[in-house]
């Protein structure tokens, strides 16, 4: 095995700027693919994330409703049938919608409502105040990365949206929006009046279980119960949000033909280099056949260059995304890479290059031992 690896890493770095080149290939395949992964994780996870940290059971929405941000609407009378089935402890109404927010300098900037009163969907990760003090009069949540965007510098700022005053009461650190509009939260009959929604309607009912309650028979009866709603559990409710939109609106399929374009373009390289090194040395693998080596034993050649460029090419990939991760990590849209993104993409690495191997070993494999005697 020693002499194998000698013989591939010696074929491999002899050309130096064709190592390079190979090397440079498989970078950017990988960092490429785990770019567009590492978006298409932290869309699907920013996607659910008011459905992660929703104090849920079970959710009652609007027939038809495709994601959290559908602004369906449906009775809050609802509320009280719900709370008439056994094994409902609670059921909690939300309101979601989009607004205008007046910015203090004299534009405006659309903004999405979250309202929901104590025990509801509130805002997580405070960093400025507290969820008390959002039951003040007028008082509102926001991140504060959307401080620059909204016209505003912390708490205490005031403004206005649709006309109705608001102060910043509250404030928050990572809760972002994959659509990029601000997320503001405010109790229910508030938000109700920011979004402009009469106040016996609502977008959803939080159902809170009972101890010892059985999910599938609370949903039955829920269904009975109630007329032109769903009763969905978190799971599915994630499940449909990330199905509407990352497939229903196409976001999906780009981010991974970006993905499959990098495996292309970087086996396209790595073939590339390994034929081109294989065919400058085939006098050295036909004195390897004169001398009675195996077919198998130089494949295994071929392959320890393809692993070797592997290696090498996805450690300097993984540096690269560590670069992105931090960089993006506070943008609208960060790079989320996990341990087993990252142990796929050492995978597609491995088999990228040694599928690439594949036209250098048919070149050799075809290899006449006479041709040593014929130089």
């Amino acid at each position: 095995m020693s002499l194998i690896f000698r013989l591939a890493s010696r074929n491999l770095f002899q050309d130096r700027l064709r190592f390079i080149a190979t090397i440079v290939g498989i970078v950017f395949s990988i960092v490429l693919v785990s770019v567009q992964l590492g978006l298409f994780l932290g869309f699907e996870t920013m996607v659910t994330t008011m459905i992660d940290h929703a104090p849920a059971d079970l959710w009652i929405v609007a027939r038809g409703t495709k994601c959290f941000e559908d602004p369906s609407l449906f009775d809050k009378s609802n509320r009280a049938r719900a709370t008439s089935v056994a094994g409902v402890a609670d059921a909690i109404p939300v309101i979601i919608g989009f607004s205008e927010w007046s910015d203090p300098q004299g534009g405006t900037t659309p903004v999405f409502l979250v309202g929901s009163d104590a025990g509801g969907l509130r805002p997580w990760n405070i960093v400025g105040g507290n969820l008390a003090d959002l039951s003040k009069p007028g008082a509102v949540a926001v991140d504060r990365s959307y401080f620059d965007r909204l016209g505003v510098n912390g708490i205490g700022d005031t403004t206005t949206v649709r006309d109705l005053d608001l102060h910043i009461a509250v404030v928050t650190k990572g809760i972002r929006s994959f659509t990029t509009t601000p997320y503001v939260f405010a109790p229910l009959a508030r938000a109700q009046a920011y979004i402009g929604t009469p106040a016996n309607r609502i977008s959803y009912l939080l159902v809170r279980l009972a101890p010892g309650a059985n999910v599938e028979a609370v949903r039955g009866q829920l269904l009975k119960k109630l007329t032109k709603v769903e009763v969905l559990t978190p799971a599915e409710f994630r499940k449909r949000s990330r199905d509407f939109w990352l497939f229903g609106t196409g976001a999906g399929a780009a981010l991974f033909g970006g993905a499959l374009l990098g495996v292309i373009v970087g086996a396209v390289i790595v073939a590339q280099t390994l034929y081109s090194s294989t065919k400058d040395h085939l006098t050295e693998f036909a004195t390897l056949r004169a001398m009675g080596s195996s077919s198998f034993y130089i494949q295994r050649v071929i392959i320890s260059q393809a692993m070797l460029s592997a290696v090498i090419g996805f450690a300097c990939a993984a540096c690269l995304d560590l670069v992105v991760l931090v960089s993006t990590a506070n943008s609208a849209l960060p790079v989320v890479m996990t341990p087993r993104l990252m142990a796929w993409l050492f995978a597609i690495t491995v088999v990228m290059c040694i599928a690439s191997a594949i036209a250098a070993i048919v070149q050799v494999t075809r290899i006449d031992p006479a041709l040593v005697f014929k130089q």
